[in-house]
């Protein structure tokens, strides 16, 4: 596979190991006997509750995301969705609780500590850098693997220069991977708004998660780019071996790529299981799914 790059192209052996995984998953393909949701505990959300004054966001809410799995939280508009996440990734802090990741238990998961331990996250709202390119864009989801000081990377020269090729190739190959070659130079404020959630999507992966936080990631979309989205979440999952936490609205697609679901309802957890389970619930049906006529 050709690298387009207008810089020299590093050493094989010095290139991260994301870009190998990348292109190897490609070619891989998903391994259906794999148990998901079997995995060890990667994060656990234990008695938390949130509030922005007199309004109660989220009420002693407690669940686990396994690693491997792709753990689907859903539930009606204003249900806590969005803010759990935001507690997820250190975006708010619950005033009870607690959230326990890889082991490490904290009242207060910080921003900074949630991306350097290994979570990145997508945005209900496109949240990109308009006027910069698709790989400019990407490219800031390596700012935390870089090393060299701002002033080695403002000279971009010497040793600043070579690590700066060495991730511009992983890049490379997670623009190929989510095949958006053709607009790797395009301003991303002039594409459509499928093609924003694309690269949002390979900024987060750029940052190599253990954990992807995806907050409707197909809200919007038409049906072919739902259909591609829902390819690169199952690779990304069953190839990387990445776990995700999916907010997503379309109940087809969370059925179809989830292993457990967790149904919040004004703030409260109602439901928990698997798709079968979730969707039979008569509680989920109630206040969620409701019944044909």
């Amino acid at each position: 596979m050709s690298v387009r790059t207008e810089m020299p192209i590093a050493p094989a052996e010095t290139v991260p190991s994301l870009g190998m995984v990348m292109a190897e998953a490609q070619h891989r393909p998903p391994d259906p006997a794999r148990d998901r949701a079997g995995g060890e505990v990667l994060l656990s959300v234990e008695n938390v509750s949130l509030s922005f004054g007199g309004v109660r966001a989220i009420s002693d809410v407690s669940f686990d995301i396994r690693k491997g799995e792709i753990r689907a939280i859903i539930g009606p508009n204003g249900a806590g969705k969005t803010s759990m996440l935001n507690v997820i990734n250190g975006f708010y802090f619950p005033q009870q609780g607690a959230i326990t990741f890889k082991g490490e238990k904290r009242r207060e998961m910080r921003p900074y500590f949630a991306a350097t331990s290994g979570i990145s996250r997508t945005f209900q709202n496109v949240a990109l850098f308009k006027g910069m390119s698709t790989l400019d864009n990407m490219m800031a989801g390596r700012t935390l693997k870089m090393r060299r000081g701002l002033f080695w990377q403002a000279l971009r020269v010497g040793p600043a220069m070579a690590e700066e090729i060495r991730h511009r190739e992983v890049v490379e190959r997670l623009i190929d991977f989510l095949e958006i070659q053709h607009i790797r130079k395009v301003p991303v404020g002039k594409l459509p708004y499928g093609l924003q959630k694309r690269v949002e999507l390979g900024r987060a992966l750029a940052m190599e998660p253990e954990l992807l936080l995806l907050d409707e990631p197909m809200a919007g979309m038409n049906l072919e780019e739902k259909e591609d989205m829902s390819r690169f979440v199952l690779t990304i999952n069953q190839s990387l071996g990445t776990t995700i936490a999916l907010i997503e609205h379309d109940m087809g697609v969370v059925m179809d790529l989830s292993d457990r679901v967790v149904v919040l309802e004004y703030g409260r957890k109602i439901a928990d299981g698997t798709p079968d389970e979730v969707k039979s619930n008569p509680k989920v049906i109630d206040a969620y799914l409701g019944v044909s006529h």
